[in-house]
């Protein structure tokens, strides 16, 4: 019997995922092209917009971070942002032409006494119309229902890396911790997004098993971003990749190609780091599966392409915005 490959598998083998990654370039992104193309409409591509709505601070050690107080980035820690300050900044992003509002906080876990105050930020933001995800750290399933209770329609808590390199990037966090916040949030009945970083010095067997690990959890994520390291001086992972080279764009788009295959159903997040991709790295990336990407001039501490920058890259590639599934939230 023939498999559909647009048909989300649960069963995928390591070996599978790594065998997807040494298909000849042409070939993977042809493949993955079509799969695409029978869930998504490819010439739409989602406009979110991703705020630091509490900086720098955090108790946790990843190596990439400038956000952690392990390491001396320059960066001032900061308080949680009222809600009127967030509630601002969504309007703009939505005058702006974003339809997905992400709210993100530099901590390791949630505290009970923060809930209310991110509960009347999710209500507000919500009630703008706007599809609402939040990046917290780890939950308790109390939490979780909290949250959705506010209306949060997605939660980001992102694996990073293939369990076999997680070591080298964070250790004040477990991988169970992970994968506990991850089962609270679907639990609770909201989206995940969840996907990792690359180009953090870790090989192509790393980046397999990151997407093995997402293919294979109970529920695939609804969301997935895929992460070019941006290199923060002060930061181990930053310096490390700063000395040695960026990824490959190619091996980049090949990464976008293999999770567009092996989580079909997914929105797969075009994040970090495209300021330093060309307008044909990201058409490739798009071709190869990748339909969201994040407006406006700053993504949490690092650069985004500006306003017109995107502007010009919808009506050179003919795109045009995706309208959130609002379901999610149902």
């Amino acid at each position: 019997m023939t498999v559909d490959p647009a048909t989300p598998r649960h069963d995928w083998t390591l070996q599978e995922v790594r065998d997807l990654f040494a298909l000849p370039f042409m070939e993977l992104v042809f493949r993955a092209a079509e799969v695409h193309r029978r869930g998504f409409d490819p010439s739409e591509v989602q406009k979110s917009r991703l705020l630091s709505i509490k900086t720098g601070g955090c108790a946790e050690n990843c190596g990439y971070c400038s956000q952690s107080a392990h390491f001396d980035t320059g960066l001032k820690a900061e308080k949680l942002m009222d809600a009127q300050v967030v509630l601002a900044e969504a309007m703009a992003a939505r005058a702006g032409g974003a339809d997905r509002f992400c709210m993100g906080a530099a901590w390791r876990e949630l505290k009970d006494r923060d809930l209310p105050k991110l509960q009347a930020m999710i209500a507000g933001v919500k009630a703008l119309g706007l599809e609402t995800c939040a990046t917290l750290g780890m939950l308790t399933p109390d939490q979780a229902r909290g949250l959705k209770a506010a209306g949060l329609d997605y939660y980001n808590h992102n694996l990073d890396t293939s369990p076999e390199f997680y070591g080298e990037v964070v250790t004040t966090r477990t991988w169970q911790d992970r994968l506990d916040t991850l089962a609270a949030v679907r639990d609770a009945g909201m989206a995940t997004c969840c996907g990792g970083i690359v180009g953090m010095g870790e090989s192509r067997a790393d980046r397999a098993g990151l997407l093995h690990a997402l293919a294979t959890l109970p529920a695939h994520p609804d969301s997935l971003p895929v992460n070019a390291l941006v290199p923060i001086a002060g930061t181990p992972l930053g310096d490390r990749v700063r000395a040695e080279g960026a990824i490959d764009p190619i091996e980049f788009v090949r990464t976008v190609a293999v999770a567009r295959l092996v989580c079909p159903r997914s929105i797969v997040r075009l994040s970090a780091g495209r300021e330093a991709m060309s307008l044909e790295m990201q058409a490739l990336c798009f071709l190869a599966g990748a339909n969201s990407i994040f407006v406006g001039g700053r993504l949490l501490t690092t650069p985004n392409p500006e306003d017109d920058a995107d502007a010009d890259l919808f009506a050179r590639l003919d795109l045009k915005p995706m309208i959130a599934a609002r379901e999610v939230a149902a």
